[in-house]
Protein backbone atom coordinates (compact mmCIF):
# COMPACT_ATOMS: atom_id res chain seq x y z
CA UNK A 1 0.00 0.00 0.00
CA UNK A 2 1.39 3.38 -1.28
CA UNK A 3 0.68 6.66 0.75
CA UNK A 4 2.33 9.97 1.13
CA UNK A 5 5.29 10.27 3.48
CA UNK A 6 5.10 13.55 5.68
CA UNK A 7 8.62 12.69 6.92
CA UNK A 8 9.91 12.91 3.71
CA UNK A 9 12.40 15.19 1.87
CA UNK A 10 10.91 19.07 0.53
CA UNK A 11 11.01 18.51 -3.26
CA UNK A 12 11.71 21.10 -5.42
CA UNK A 13 9.70 23.64 -6.33
CA UNK A 14 10.13 23.19 -10.24
CA UNK A 15 8.21 19.87 -9.43
CA UNK A 16 5.35 21.55 -8.09
CA UNK A 17 1.59 21.35 -9.37
CA UNK A 18 -0.66 24.22 -8.77
CA UNK A 19 -4.09 22.91 -8.33
CA UNK A 20 -6.75 25.49 -10.12
CA UNK A 21 -10.42 24.22 -9.22
CA UNK A 22 -12.79 25.71 -11.34
CA UNK A 23 -15.80 24.06 -9.57
CA UNK A 24 -17.59 27.13 -8.89
CA UNK A 25 -17.09 28.35 -12.26
CA UNK A 26 -17.13 25.53 -15.22
CA UNK A 27 -18.27 22.82 -12.63
CA UNK A 28 -21.31 24.77 -11.86
CA UNK A 29 -21.88 25.54 -15.82
CA UNK A 30 -23.72 21.50 -15.36
CA UNK A 31 -27.17 21.86 -16.44
CA UNK A 32 -29.12 22.07 -13.04
CA UNK A 33 -25.71 22.73 -10.58
CA UNK A 34 -26.45 26.13 -10.22
CA UNK A 35 -25.32 27.11 -6.52
CA UNK A 36 -26.37 30.00 -4.53
CA UNK A 37 -23.95 32.43 -2.96
CA UNK A 38 -23.98 30.74 0.51
CA UNK A 39 -23.17 27.72 -0.87
CA UNK A 40 -20.38 29.38 -3.34
CA UNK A 41 -18.77 30.67 -0.41
CA UNK A 42 -18.88 27.66 1.79
CA UNK A 43 -17.29 25.44 -1.09
CA UNK A 44 -14.15 28.39 -1.57
CA UNK A 45 -13.81 28.35 1.87
CA UNK A 46 -13.15 24.46 2.25
CA UNK A 47 -10.98 24.93 -1.35
CA UNK A 48 -8.64 27.20 0.20
CA UNK A 49 -8.36 25.48 4.02
CA UNK A 50 -8.10 22.05 1.74
CA UNK A 51 -4.59 23.59 -0.07
CA UNK A 52 -6.34 24.80 -3.47
CA UNK A 53 -3.70 27.27 -5.19
CA UNK A 54 -6.45 28.77 -7.26
CA UNK A 55 -10.15 29.17 -7.32
CA UNK A 56 -12.20 29.97 -9.73
CA UNK A 57 -15.08 31.50 -8.57
CA UNK A 58 -16.62 32.76 -11.47
CA UNK A 59 -17.59 33.94 -14.71
CA UNK A 60 -18.39 38.31 -13.55
CA UNK A 61 -20.07 39.66 -17.05
CA UNK A 62 -22.58 36.36 -17.30
CA UNK A 63 -24.78 37.41 -15.02
CA UNK A 64 -25.14 39.68 -11.86
CA UNK A 65 -25.41 36.56 -9.70
CA UNK A 66 -21.95 35.22 -10.70
CA UNK A 67 -20.01 39.04 -10.29
CA UNK A 68 -21.04 39.05 -6.78
CA UNK A 69 -19.92 35.45 -6.11
CA UNK A 70 -16.58 36.26 -7.46
CA UNK A 71 -16.51 39.35 -5.08
CA UNK A 72 -18.04 37.73 -2.21
CA UNK A 73 -15.21 34.76 -2.47
CA UNK A 74 -12.40 37.27 -3.30
CA UNK A 75 -13.42 38.81 0.31
CA UNK A 76 -13.29 35.82 2.09
CA UNK A 77 -10.61 33.94 0.75
CA UNK A 78 -7.00 34.75 1.79
CA UNK A 79 -4.47 31.86 0.97
CA UNK A 80 -5.39 30.95 -2.89
CA UNK A 81 -5.77 33.25 -5.80
CA UNK A 82 -8.77 34.42 -7.15
CA UNK A 83 -9.59 33.75 -10.52
CA UNK A 84 -12.85 35.22 -12.29
CA UNK A 85 -12.88 34.17 -16.34
CA UNK A 86 -13.23 36.96 -19.12
CA UNK A 87 -13.97 36.87 -22.62
CA UNK A 88 -11.04 38.87 -24.92
CA UNK A 89 -13.70 41.68 -24.82
CA UNK A 90 -12.78 44.67 -23.39
CA UNK A 91 -16.26 45.24 -21.25
CA UNK A 92 -15.43 41.32 -19.93
CA UNK A 93 -11.83 42.39 -18.87
CA UNK A 94 -13.45 45.52 -17.16
CA UNK A 95 -16.02 43.44 -14.89
CA UNK A 96 -13.19 40.85 -13.80
CA UNK A 97 -11.50 43.58 -12.67
CA UNK A 98 -14.26 45.25 -10.71
CA UNK A 99 -15.27 42.04 -9.31
CA UNK A 100 -11.73 40.90 -8.11
CA UNK A 101 -10.48 44.46 -6.81
CA UNK A 102 -10.79 43.50 -3.03
CA UNK A 103 -8.80 40.13 -3.72
CA UNK A 104 -5.86 39.48 -1.58
CA UNK A 105 -4.54 37.82 -4.78
CA UNK A 106 -6.14 38.11 -8.02
CA UNK A 107 -5.97 36.58 -11.38
CA UNK A 108 -8.37 37.72 -14.82
CA UNK A 109 -8.21 34.33 -16.83
CA UNK A 110 -9.13 36.03 -20.30
CA UNK A 111 -9.92 33.67 -23.03
CA UNK A 112 -10.18 33.14 -27.05
CA UNK A 113 -10.93 30.50 -29.74
CA UNK A 114 -7.99 29.78 -31.87
CA UNK A 115 -9.24 26.45 -33.36
CA UNK A 116 -10.16 27.01 -37.57
CA UNK A 117 -13.47 25.85 -36.61
CA UNK A 118 -14.01 28.10 -33.70
CA UNK A 119 -12.66 31.03 -35.54
CA UNK A 120 -14.49 30.26 -38.48
CA UNK A 121 -18.10 29.45 -36.85
CA UNK A 122 -17.87 30.96 -33.26
CA UNK A 123 -15.97 33.85 -33.55
CA UNK A 124 -16.38 35.14 -37.16
CA UNK A 125 -13.01 36.74 -37.09
CA UNK A 126 -9.72 36.09 -39.23
CA UNK A 127 -7.09 34.61 -37.82
CA UNK A 128 -4.96 38.00 -37.76
CA UNK A 129 -7.98 39.55 -35.99
CA UNK A 130 -7.64 36.88 -33.45
CA UNK A 131 -4.25 37.59 -32.56
CA UNK A 132 -4.77 41.40 -32.39
CA UNK A 133 -7.83 40.11 -29.74
CA UNK A 134 -4.85 38.04 -27.35
CA UNK A 135 -2.37 41.18 -27.30
CA UNK A 136 -5.25 43.57 -26.51
CA UNK A 137 -6.67 41.70 -23.89
CA UNK A 138 -3.81 40.57 -22.27
CA UNK A 139 -2.79 43.92 -21.88
CA UNK A 140 -5.82 45.47 -20.52
CA UNK A 141 -6.49 42.50 -18.10
CA UNK A 142 -2.63 43.66 -16.50
CA UNK A 143 -3.89 47.07 -16.06
CA UNK A 144 -6.14 45.47 -13.49
CA UNK A 145 -4.20 43.11 -12.08
CA UNK A 146 -0.25 41.41 -12.33
CA UNK A 147 -1.07 37.66 -12.57
CA UNK A 148 -3.13 37.23 -15.82
CA UNK A 149 -4.12 33.78 -17.38
CA UNK A 150 -4.22 33.35 -21.12
CA UNK A 151 -6.12 30.44 -22.75
CA UNK A 152 -6.46 29.12 -26.11
CA UNK A 153 -10.08 27.75 -26.03
CA UNK A 154 -9.88 24.73 -28.42
CA UNK A 155 -6.68 24.39 -28.04
CA UNK A 156 -6.14 20.98 -29.06
CA UNK A 157 -7.10 21.23 -32.33
CA UNK A 158 -5.70 24.23 -33.48
CA UNK A 159 -2.92 24.66 -35.80
CA UNK A 160 0.21 24.43 -34.16
CA UNK A 161 2.06 27.15 -35.52
CA UNK A 162 -0.96 29.42 -34.97
CA UNK A 163 -1.37 28.53 -31.77
CA UNK A 164 2.53 28.87 -31.09
CA UNK A 165 2.02 32.38 -32.33
CA UNK A 166 -0.82 32.96 -29.90
CA UNK A 167 0.98 31.97 -27.27
CA UNK A 168 3.93 34.06 -28.11
CA UNK A 169 1.55 36.67 -28.37
CA UNK A 170 0.10 36.18 -24.91
CA UNK A 171 3.73 35.79 -22.94
CA UNK A 172 4.80 39.21 -24.82
CA UNK A 173 2.07 40.91 -24.00
CA UNK A 174 1.91 40.16 -20.12
CA UNK A 175 0.36 36.95 -19.67
CA UNK A 176 1.52 34.61 -16.30
CA UNK A 177 -0.05 31.66 -17.27
CA UNK A 178 -0.75 29.90 -20.53
CA UNK A 179 -3.22 27.42 -20.44
CA UNK A 180 -3.95 25.41 -23.48
CA UNK A 181 -7.54 23.21 -22.79
CA UNK A 182 -8.97 20.09 -24.52
CA UNK A 183 -12.20 22.23 -24.28
CA UNK A 184 -14.01 19.33 -26.24
CA UNK A 185 -12.39 16.48 -24.61
CA UNK A 186 -10.82 15.38 -28.51
CA UNK A 187 -7.07 14.50 -27.61
CA UNK A 188 -5.15 11.81 -26.18
CA UNK A 189 -2.49 11.35 -23.60
CA UNK A 190 0.51 11.23 -26.20
CA UNK A 191 -0.55 13.65 -28.43
CA UNK A 192 -1.31 16.07 -25.19
CA UNK A 193 2.03 15.79 -23.70
CA UNK A 194 3.92 16.38 -27.25
CA UNK A 195 1.61 19.25 -27.75
CA UNK A 196 2.92 21.26 -24.65
CA UNK A 197 6.62 19.97 -25.32
CA UNK A 198 6.20 21.29 -29.09
CA UNK A 199 4.64 24.79 -27.87
CA UNK A 200 7.32 25.30 -25.01
CA UNK A 201 10.30 24.49 -27.11
CA UNK A 202 9.22 26.72 -29.88
CA UNK A 203 7.82 29.99 -28.00
CA UNK A 204 10.27 32.75 -27.34
CA UNK A 205 10.27 33.07 -23.58
CA UNK A 206 7.90 30.40 -22.96
CA UNK A 207 9.58 29.85 -19.38
CA UNK A 208 8.72 33.11 -18.33
CA UNK A 209 5.15 31.29 -17.80
CA UNK A 210 3.21 28.56 -16.20
CA UNK A 211 1.83 26.51 -18.50
CA UNK A 212 -1.73 24.80 -17.27
CA UNK A 213 -3.98 21.88 -18.87
CA UNK A 214 -7.91 21.89 -18.87
CA UNK A 215 -9.32 18.70 -19.49
CA UNK A 216 -12.82 17.31 -20.16
CA UNK A 217 -14.07 14.13 -20.03
CA UNK A 218 -15.98 13.41 -23.60
CA UNK A 219 -13.80 10.49 -24.09
CA UNK A 220 -13.14 9.26 -20.43
CA UNK A 221 -9.80 10.64 -21.05
CA UNK A 222 -9.61 13.58 -18.19
CA UNK A 223 -7.39 12.97 -16.17
CA UNK A 224 -5.26 10.52 -18.11
CA UNK A 225 -4.46 13.32 -20.31
CA UNK A 226 -4.24 16.09 -17.86
CA UNK A 227 -1.19 13.69 -16.50
CA UNK A 228 0.42 13.30 -19.94
CA UNK A 229 0.30 17.33 -19.93
CA UNK A 230 2.36 17.65 -16.47
CA UNK A 231 4.77 15.02 -18.21
CA UNK A 232 4.93 17.30 -21.13
CA UNK A 233 5.36 20.41 -18.69
CA UNK A 234 2.74 21.80 -17.63
CA UNK A 235 2.65 23.40 -14.17
CA UNK A 236 -1.04 24.08 -13.18
CA UNK A 237 -4.09 21.30 -13.33
CA UNK A 238 -7.32 22.65 -13.70
CA UNK A 239 -10.04 20.72 -12.37
CA UNK A 240 -12.80 20.24 -10.05
CA UNK A 241 -14.27 18.09 -7.65
CA UNK A 242 -16.12 15.02 -8.61
CA UNK A 243 -15.41 15.80 -12.41
CA UNK A 244 -17.86 18.15 -12.15
CA UNK A 245 -18.56 20.47 -15.37
CA UNK A 246 -19.99 20.70 -19.02
CA UNK A 247 -21.00 17.33 -20.52
CA UNK A 248 -19.21 14.88 -19.60
CA UNK A 249 -16.97 17.08 -17.08
CA UNK A 250 -14.09 17.75 -16.00
CA UNK A 251 -10.72 16.04 -14.95
CA UNK A 252 -11.35 15.32 -11.25
CA UNK A 253 -9.49 16.88 -8.76
CA UNK A 254 -9.36 13.92 -6.00
CA UNK A 255 -8.04 11.81 -8.90
CA UNK A 256 -5.37 14.10 -10.15
CA UNK A 257 -4.17 14.05 -6.65
CA UNK A 258 -4.03 10.88 -5.67
CA UNK A 259 -2.86 9.63 -8.79
CA UNK A 260 0.22 12.05 -8.05
CA UNK A 261 0.54 10.38 -4.40
CA UNK A 262 0.33 6.84 -5.14
CA UNK A 263 2.23 6.91 -8.47
CA UNK A 264 5.13 9.61 -7.33
CA UNK A 265 7.82 6.56 -8.88
CA UNK A 266 6.18 7.53 -11.84
CA UNK A 267 4.79 11.21 -11.46
CA UNK A 268 7.36 12.75 -9.33
CA UNK A 269 5.50 16.10 -9.00
CA UNK A 270 3.55 17.36 -5.85
CA UNK A 271 1.21 19.31 -4.52
CA UNK A 272 -0.51 21.35 -1.65
CA UNK A 273 -3.70 19.99 -0.74
CA UNK A 274 -4.35 18.51 2.28
CA UNK A 275 -5.53 14.79 0.55
CA UNK A 276 -7.27 14.07 3.72
CA UNK A 277 -9.65 16.61 3.06
CA UNK A 278 -10.68 15.34 -0.39
CA UNK A 279 -13.87 12.89 0.99
CA UNK A 280 -15.34 15.92 3.01
CA UNK A 281 -15.21 18.54 -0.14
CA UNK A 282 -16.50 15.69 -2.33
CA UNK A 283 -19.49 15.51 -0.23
CA UNK A 284 -19.89 19.43 -0.04
CA UNK A 285 -19.67 20.05 -3.71
CA UNK A 286 -22.59 16.77 -4.33
CA UNK A 287 -24.52 18.35 -1.57
CA UNK A 288 -24.49 22.05 -3.00
CA UNK A 289 -24.66 21.42 -6.61
CA UNK A 290 -27.22 18.28 -5.94
CA UNK A 291 -25.12 16.05 -8.42
CA UNK A 292 -24.63 12.86 -6.82
CA UNK A 293 -21.15 11.07 -6.71
CA UNK A 294 -21.51 7.86 -8.73
CA UNK A 295 -21.00 4.63 -5.87
CA UNK A 296 -18.02 3.44 -8.18
CA UNK A 297 -16.59 6.80 -8.48
CA UNK A 298 -12.32 6.79 -7.54
CA UNK A 299 -11.29 7.90 -4.51
CA UNK A 300 -14.38 9.42 -2.94
CA UNK A 301 -17.19 6.66 -4.37
CA UNK A 302 -19.21 4.79 -1.47
CA UNK A 303 -17.41 1.62 -3.03
CA UNK A 304 -14.39 3.24 -3.35
CA UNK A 305 -13.14 1.50 -0.35
CA UNK A 306 -15.51 -1.43 -0.10
CA UNK A 307 -14.93 -4.82 -0.82
CA UNK A 308 -17.64 -7.92 -0.95
CA UNK A 309 -15.78 -10.68 -2.84
CA UNK A 310 -14.95 -13.48 -0.46
CA UNK A 311 -11.43 -13.77 -2.05
CA UNK A 312 -10.98 -9.66 -1.73
CA UNK A 313 -12.48 -9.86 1.78
CA UNK A 314 -9.79 -12.59 2.82
CA UNK A 315 -6.84 -10.79 1.08
CA UNK A 316 -7.66 -7.71 3.33
CA UNK A 317 -7.76 -9.62 6.57
CA UNK A 318 -4.34 -10.85 5.57
CA UNK A 319 -2.96 -7.52 4.83
CA UNK A 320 -5.09 -4.44 3.31
CA UNK A 321 -2.50 -4.24 0.67
CA UNK A 322 -3.36 -6.92 -1.12
CA UNK A 323 -6.63 -4.85 -2.41
CA UNK A 324 -6.34 -1.06 -1.36
CA UNK A 325 -3.64 1.08 -2.83
CA UNK A 326 -4.42 4.01 -0.48
CA UNK A 327 -5.97 3.81 3.08
CA UNK A 328 -9.54 5.31 3.29
CA UNK A 329 -7.73 7.61 5.49
CA UNK A 330 -5.11 8.85 3.25
CA UNK A 331 -8.76 10.79 1.85
CA UNK A 332 -10.71 11.23 4.55
CA UNK A 333 -13.25 7.79 4.82
CA UNK A 334 -13.16 6.98 8.07
CA UNK A 335 -14.76 3.20 8.78
CA UNK A 336 -18.13 3.51 9.90
CA UNK A 337 -18.94 4.15 13.00
CA UNK A 338 -22.09 2.90 15.04
CA UNK A 339 -21.48 4.70 18.09
CA UNK A 340 -23.67 7.61 17.58
CA UNK A 341 -27.12 7.18 18.77
CA UNK A 342 -30.09 8.82 21.33
CA UNK A 343 -28.23 8.74 24.18
CA UNK A 344 -25.39 11.04 22.51
CA UNK A 345 -24.69 14.13 24.15
CA UNK A 346 -23.71 17.45 22.27
CA UNK A 347 -19.97 16.93 23.06
CA UNK A 348 -19.48 13.32 21.36
CA UNK A 349 -21.95 14.87 18.56
CA UNK A 350 -19.70 17.77 18.21
CA UNK A 351 -16.46 15.19 18.30
CA UNK A 352 -17.70 13.39 15.30
CA UNK A 353 -18.64 16.08 13.21
CA UNK A 354 -15.13 17.20 13.67
CA UNK A 355 -13.60 13.36 12.61
CA UNK A 356 -16.12 13.91 9.82
CA UNK A 357 -14.82 17.33 8.75
CA UNK A 358 -17.00 19.94 10.05
CA UNK A 359 -16.58 22.70 11.81
CA UNK A 360 -20.31 24.34 12.13
CA UNK A 361 -21.01 27.63 14.43
CA UNK A 362 -23.00 27.77 17.56
CA UNK A 363 -26.63 28.03 15.84
CA UNK A 364 -25.83 26.04 12.69
CA UNK A 365 -24.43 22.92 15.57
CA UNK A 366 -27.81 23.26 17.66
CA UNK A 367 -29.85 23.05 14.82
CA UNK A 368 -27.69 19.90 13.55
CA UNK A 369 -28.12 18.80 17.10
CA UNK A 370 -31.66 18.88 17.98
CA UNK A 371 -31.97 17.16 14.11
CA UNK A 372 -29.51 14.19 15.19
CA UNK A 373 -31.38 13.28 18.09
CA UNK A 374 -34.72 13.57 15.83
CA UNK A 375 -33.40 11.13 13.77
CA UNK A 376 -31.82 9.00 16.31
CA UNK A 377 -35.30 8.47 18.31
CA UNK A 378 -36.75 7.17 14.54
CA UNK A 379 -33.53 5.53 13.33
CA UNK A 380 -31.97 2.17 15.03
CA UNK A 381 -28.61 2.79 14.22
CA UNK A 382 -26.80 6.01 13.04
CA UNK A 383 -24.12 5.76 10.80
CA UNK A 384 -21.10 8.41 9.58
CA UNK A 385 -23.20 8.46 5.78
CA UNK A 386 -26.10 9.50 8.19
CA UNK A 387 -24.61 12.34 9.62
CA UNK A 388 -23.14 13.54 6.78
CA UNK A 389 -26.46 13.79 5.50
CA UNK A 390 -28.40 15.24 7.61
CA UNK A 391 -25.42 18.04 7.92
CA UNK A 392 -24.80 18.97 4.35
CA UNK A 393 -28.86 18.89 4.18
CA UNK A 394 -28.88 21.24 6.88
CA UNK A 395 -26.29 23.78 5.20
CA UNK A 396 -28.05 23.58 1.64
CA UNK A 397 -31.42 24.75 3.17
CA UNK A 398 -29.39 26.86 6.29
CA UNK A 399 -30.30 30.41 3.98
CA UNK A 400 -33.89 29.28 2.25
CA UNK A 401 -36.66 31.79 1.81
CA UNK A 402 -39.03 28.87 1.88
CA UNK A 403 -38.56 26.59 4.33
CA UNK A 404 -40.72 23.69 5.04
CA UNK A 405 -42.33 23.76 8.34
CA UNK A 406 -44.87 20.84 8.98
CA UNK A 407 -46.42 17.81 6.71
CA UNK A 408 -48.25 15.50 7.40
CA UNK A 409 -50.42 12.87 4.22
CA UNK A 410 -53.22 10.02 3.90
CA UNK A 411 -51.74 7.86 1.42
CA UNK A 412 -53.25 4.16 0.87
CA UNK A 413 -55.10 2.19 -1.70
CA UNK A 414 -58.44 3.65 -0.82
CA UNK A 415 -57.77 7.32 -1.36
CA UNK A 416 -57.17 9.63 -2.30
CA UNK A 417 -54.63 10.86 -1.55
CA UNK A 418 -53.75 14.24 -0.08
CA UNK A 419 -51.17 15.93 1.60
CA UNK A 420 -51.89 19.13 4.48
CA UNK A 421 -48.57 21.00 4.14
CA UNK A 422 -47.19 24.11 6.02
CA UNK A 423 -44.76 26.84 5.09
CA UNK A 424 -43.08 29.68 6.05
CA UNK A 425 -41.93 31.97 3.20
CA UNK A 426 -39.76 35.02 4.76
CA UNK A 427 -41.84 34.46 8.13
CA UNK A 428 -45.30 34.15 7.28
CA UNK A 429 -46.47 30.69 7.65
CA UNK A 430 -48.99 29.56 5.25
CA UNK A 431 -51.11 26.07 4.96
CA UNK A 432 -52.55 24.37 1.81
CA UNK A 433 -54.34 21.02 1.39
CA UNK A 434 -54.15 19.48 -1.58
CA UNK A 435 -55.05 15.95 -3.20
CA UNK A 436 -52.88 14.10 -6.11
CA UNK A 437 -52.51 11.22 -7.87
CA UNK A 438 -50.48 9.16 -5.13
CA UNK A 439 -48.86 11.03 -2.30
CA UNK A 440 -45.73 12.55 -3.75
CA UNK A 441 -48.51 14.39 -6.28
CA UNK A 442 -50.43 15.79 -3.50
CA UNK A 443 -47.06 17.24 -1.82
CA UNK A 444 -46.11 18.47 -5.14
CA UNK A 445 -49.47 20.18 -5.93
CA UNK A 446 -49.57 21.69 -2.66
CA UNK A 447 -46.21 23.15 -2.78
CA UNK A 448 -47.65 24.91 -6.18
CA UNK A 449 -50.78 26.02 -5.09
CA UNK A 450 -48.49 28.08 -2.10
CA UNK A 451 -45.88 29.19 -4.20
CA UNK A 452 -47.49 29.40 -8.03
CA UNK A 453 -44.77 28.69 -10.69
CA UNK A 454 -44.71 27.06 -14.38
CA UNK A 455 -41.42 24.86 -13.18
CA UNK A 456 -41.68 21.66 -14.89
CA UNK A 457 -40.64 18.88 -13.08
CA UNK A 458 -38.00 16.81 -14.88
CA UNK A 459 -36.60 14.65 -12.05
CA UNK A 460 -37.51 12.72 -8.86
CA UNK A 461 -35.42 10.13 -7.71
CA UNK A 462 -34.97 8.57 -4.56
CA UNK A 463 -32.32 6.63 -2.76
CA UNK A 464 -31.03 5.41 0.87
CA UNK A 465 -28.17 6.54 2.66
CA UNK A 466 -28.02 3.35 4.40
CA UNK A 467 -28.78 0.19 4.58
CA UNK A 468 -32.02 -1.10 6.19
CA UNK A 469 -35.84 -0.19 6.36
CA UNK A 470 -34.98 2.61 8.50
CA UNK A 471 -32.66 4.36 6.48
CA UNK A 472 -32.66 8.32 5.84
CA UNK A 473 -33.84 8.91 2.09
CA UNK A 474 -31.82 11.02 -0.30
CA UNK A 475 -34.24 12.45 -2.98
CA UNK A 476 -33.25 14.53 -5.99
CA UNK A 477 -35.46 17.17 -7.68
CA UNK A 478 -34.85 18.50 -11.09
CA UNK A 479 -36.78 21.56 -12.11
CA UNK A 480 -36.95 23.14 -15.45
CA UNK A 481 -38.35 26.90 -16.03
CA UNK A 482 -37.68 29.05 -19.15
CA UNK A 483 -34.63 27.51 -20.37
CA UNK A 484 -33.42 27.42 -16.77
CA UNK A 485 -32.59 24.27 -14.76
CA UNK A 486 -31.82 23.42 -11.38
CA UNK A 487 -31.73 20.18 -9.29
CA UNK A 488 -31.43 20.15 -5.30
CA UNK A 489 -31.76 17.26 -2.71
CA UNK A 490 -33.45 17.14 0.63
CA UNK A 491 -32.84 13.84 3.10
CA UNK A 492 -34.92 12.23 6.00
CA UNK A 493 -35.46 9.01 7.25
CA UNK A 494 -39.56 9.62 6.06
CA UNK A 495 -38.96 9.90 1.76
CA UNK A 496 -42.43 12.18 1.62
CA UNK A 497 -40.65 14.54 3.74
CA UNK A 498 -37.40 14.64 2.10
CA UNK A 499 -39.41 15.11 -1.04
CA UNK A 500 -40.60 18.10 -0.15
CA UNK A 501 -37.82 19.30 1.07
CA UNK A 502 -35.92 18.74 -2.25
CA UNK A 503 -39.30 20.41 -3.92
CA UNK A 504 -39.15 23.33 -2.01
CA UNK A 505 -34.98 23.69 -2.28
CA UNK A 506 -35.26 23.54 -5.84
CA UNK A 507 -37.72 26.05 -6.03
CA UNK A 508 -35.91 28.18 -3.78
CA UNK A 509 -32.75 28.30 -6.29
CA UNK A 510 -35.24 28.61 -9.25
CA UNK A 511 -36.18 31.65 -7.75
CA UNK A 512 -32.90 32.89 -7.29
CA UNK A 513 -32.14 31.95 -11.23
CA UNK A 514 -34.98 34.11 -11.94
CA UNK A 515 -33.73 37.01 -10.15
CA UNK A 516 -36.65 37.74 -8.12
CA UNK A 517 -36.39 39.02 -4.67
CA UNK A 518 -39.53 37.72 -3.15
CA UNK A 519 -41.56 34.74 -4.41
CA UNK A 520 -44.58 34.80 -5.70
CA UNK A 521 -47.02 33.32 -2.92
CA UNK A 522 -50.69 32.22 -2.44
CA UNK A 523 -53.03 35.13 -1.13
CA UNK A 524 -54.55 35.30 1.83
Amino acid sequence: MIDSNPGAAPRAESDRILIFDTTLRDGEQSPGASMTLEEKLKVAELLDAMGVDIIEAGFPIASEGDFEAVAQVAQRVKRATVAGLARSAAKDIDRAGEALRHAAQPRIHTFISTSPLHMKFKLNKEPAEVLEMVTASVKRARNYVADVEWSAEDGTRSEIDFLCRCVELAIKAGATTINIPDTVGYTIAEEYQALFETVRARVPDSDKAVFSVHCHDDLGLAVANSLAGIKGGARQVECTMNGLGERAGNAALEEIVMALKVRADRLPYHTSIDASMLTRASKLVSAVSSFPVQYNKAIVGRNAFAHEAGIHQDGMLKHAGTYEIMTPESVGVGKTSLVMGKHSGRHAFKEKLKELGYELGDNAFEDAFLRFKDLADRKKTVYDEDLVALVDDEIVHAHERIKLVALSVIAGTGGPQSAALTIDVDGRRLTYQATGNGPIDAIFNAIRALVPHEAVLELYQVHAVTEGTDAQAEVSVRLAEDGKTVTARGADPDTLVASARAYIAALNKLMVKRGRHRPEILAG
